[in-house]
């Protein structure tokens, strides 16, 4: 791989002057740890080498509130049985409510055009209500309360409160069925149910409350059903069995308590995407997240107090938990609910000019939607704005370049990736890096990422191989529920190498210090036994003109692999022999010959999770005639219909 002509990006000098990663090195240098301050490089390799001091120091420069004391880890020759602060104790909702003044905490935008807003006075107060309730109804630490509910004010409420009490939290997002419901949360036994009346998505108001029924029928464990209005109050009345949560809090007294729990206590549960068979449930400590993510936002995003942080996220994808976490750094959270295209194509980047946002975030398909659609934000005023965030998928070159084309030239674009698996980045940006076009910036302090090949050996160079990490660290899950012997989790991330962290990504070490990834491992593709990256595709699939998305798979057929490309064209466009040509040669001239597709077929919908990500795995195993588990994952399962008709009719088999 070329090095880069230039960078698209780097932080001016008072930028990195006056950044929390400066002052971080700042600390670490007036202790003699460190003596270079501003190469990032150096310092990631410091903080892997010495990481008890590392993370030590981070609990220090963020504030954490808590007992820090005994040994920063307890060591095990097994990876996973580490225990980080094993004797230090904390309350998570302590951190997050550390300012209690009248200013603004959280700012609530509906695609209906319904507001919201709650001064950090009246979060404290209302969690803390809240908090008293639950105690009151007998719910006791360890107790799950599980949320179906919107990106709302009240379901951070009901949150914060969760953890007050050393409760576990686990919440899906309204746009899940019924059964995707019950697959997740009847695994944890919950004791209380909170949700929502109703929600609206693309200019459809939906009732949510009509599925509570079937959810209680199946889910016996759930004592309590308590549900707030999405509005500023009820349509109408509501039925029987039901609590009124603003009600609850108008009656509740304010426990002002805040009980330490260790570290390592439970906080909530997040579950894999469950395209695969029944989802996974993770469970993340109270303190390994909260560590985690001050680290992130400090360090990483350059979040301070009374910044205003909005990513575009809903209560199902794990981008929601990390959204909530940066009150910690006492900035603020802008939320906003709904299709992130409606009721304007630009609604979320005019919510960010508005509300003068400092930090947005959003998945890489959507930036990559905005520049489809060939918008222009120069006469949008983003002043504010100092860093994009995206993830959910590889942030291909041409969508770095129209950022800084269309949205804005000076800002810190940041591509993030780690996933609910850590509830952090293994890999994202910095200030003391550069930003080159199609690449992550670095490493994730404290983390000892590295790539491996299949026999796991470390590569050398830019070669392609398994992200790994090395030694352990604080947000890897403390468990999996109900995983008698640690069974499901060993398989999870230690079944290919022994004692070292398989994350399941194909990815790329660049000659500017930084990474591309390359799609996940196990869609990566083998003809002829060369093995090639799904994302290594899309970067020229995804630029062309003429098509909105595209799926590539492999088909195993005689005795080798044939690279299927799917591709949705943009709206009454039809695939054409020109049109196939030009995609083979732009592949073939960019990539190998060896990426050119067997066949590339138009499909009329892409195939893609709740929180958006394209599910290539469900597509392989629809062309292969395989059971596909749990279609409620999907946001659209009606689109694999497609794929089984081309393996019934054999249609791909043909020349």
């Amino acid at each position: 791989m070329k090095k880069s002509q230039s960078a698209l990006w780097s932080a001016n000098v008072d930028l990195k002057k006056n950044s929390q990663l400066k002052k971080f090195c700042d600390q670490l240098e007036s202790k003699g740890f460190i003596r270079n301050k501003s190469n990032f490089k150096n310092l990631w390799k410091w903080s892997i080498k010495n990481n008890e001091k590392f993370w030590s120091e981070v609990w220090d420069f963020t504030k954490i509130k808590g007992d820090k004391k005994g040994s920063i880890l307890k060591k095990n020759k097994i990876f996973y049985k580490n225990i980080f602060f094993p004797k230090s104790q904390l309350n998570y909702a302590e951190n997050l409510l550390k300012k209690r003044n009248n200013e603004i905490a959280i700012n609530f935008l509906s695609e209906s055009s319904l507001k919201k807003e709650i001064s950090w006075r009246e979060l404290y107060v209302k969690v803390c209500k809240f908090s008293y309730y639950l105690k009151n109804i007998n719910i006791q630490e360890n107790d799950r309360i599980a949320a179906y509910v919107p990106n709302s004010i009240e379901s951070i409420i009901a949150f914060l409160a969760s953890s007050k009490n050393g409760l576990v939290w686990s919440s899906c997002s309204p746009d899940f069925g019924s059964d995707g419901v019950i697959d997740r949360f009847s695994q944890i036994k919950p004791k209380v149910l909170i949700t929502c009346d109703y929600y609206f998505y693309n200019g459809k108001k939906i009732n949510i409350l009509k599925k509570i029924p079937e959810i209680l029928k199946k889910i016996k464990s759930i004592k309590e059903v308590i549900v707030f209005p999405y509005g500023n109050k009820f349509d109408s009345k509501l039925g029987s069995g039901f609590k009124d949560f603003n009600l609850i809090l108008g009656k509740s007294k304010i426990d002002k308590s805040f009980k330490k729990f260790p570290f390592n206590h439970p906080l909530y549960i997040l579950y894999s995407s469950g395209t695969t068979g029944v989802p996974k449930c993770i469970t993340h400590g109270a303190g390994n997240v909260l560590i985690e993510h001050n680290k992130e936002f400090s360090l990483h995003c350059n979040v301070k107090s009374n910044d205003k942080v909005f990513y575009y996220t809903t209560t199902g994808w794990m981008m929601w938990n990390w959204l909530v976490g940066a009150l910690s750094t006492g900035a603020s959270l802008y939320l906003y609910d709904g299709s992130p295209t409606y009721p304007t194509k630009d609604i979320l980047i005019k919510f960010c000019a508005k509300e003068k946002i400092n930090l947005f975030g959003v998945s890489a398909k959507y930036i990559d939607f905005l520049k489809k659609e060939k918008l222009n934000f120069k006469n949008q005023n983003l002043s504010n704005l100092n860093t994009i965030a995206s993830t959910g998928s590889p942030l291909v070159k041409e969508s770095f370049e129209f950022v800084y084309e269309n949205i804005k030239k000076d800002v810190h674009l940041a591509s993030i990736s780690g996933g609910t698996d850590v509830v952090g980045c293994l890999v994202l940006g910095n200030l003391f890096s550069k930003v080159y076009a199609g690449e992550i910036q670095g490493e994730s302090l404290g983390l000892d990422v590295d790539i491996y090949n299949e026999n796991g050996k470390k590569v050398s160079g830019n070669k392609k191989g398994e992200l790994v990490i090395k030694k352990p660290f604080p947000t890897m899950p403390i468990k999996f529920w109900n995983d008698k012997k640690d069974k499901k989790f060993k398989k999870a991330y230690f079944s290919k190498y022994k004692n070292i962290w398989h994350h399941g990504d194909f990815i790329q070490r660049t000659r500017n210090n930084g990474f591309i990834i390359l799609g996940r491992s196990d869609a990566t593709l083998n003809p002829g036994g060369v093995r090639i990256g799904t994302a290594e595709i899309y970067r020229q699939v995804e630029n062309i003109d003429f098509i909105r998305e595209s799926l590539v798979v492999g088909q195993n057929l005689k005795d080798d692999v044939k690279v299927i490309l799917f591709v949705l064209l943009k709206t009454n466009k039809k695939l054409d022999e020109k049109n196939i040509s030009l995609i083979k040669d732009k592949i073939k001239r960019n990539c190998s010959p060896k990426h050119v597709p067997y066949k590339i077929i138009q499909v009329p919908d892409i195939p893609r999770t709740k929180s958006g990500k394209i599910v290539e795995l469900s597509v392989k195993k629809a062309i292969h005639g395989e059971k596909i588990d749990n279609l409620q994952a999907l946001a659209n399962p009606n689109s694999l219909l497609f794929f089984k008709k081309l393996y019934e009719n054999k249609i791909l088999n043909e020349k």
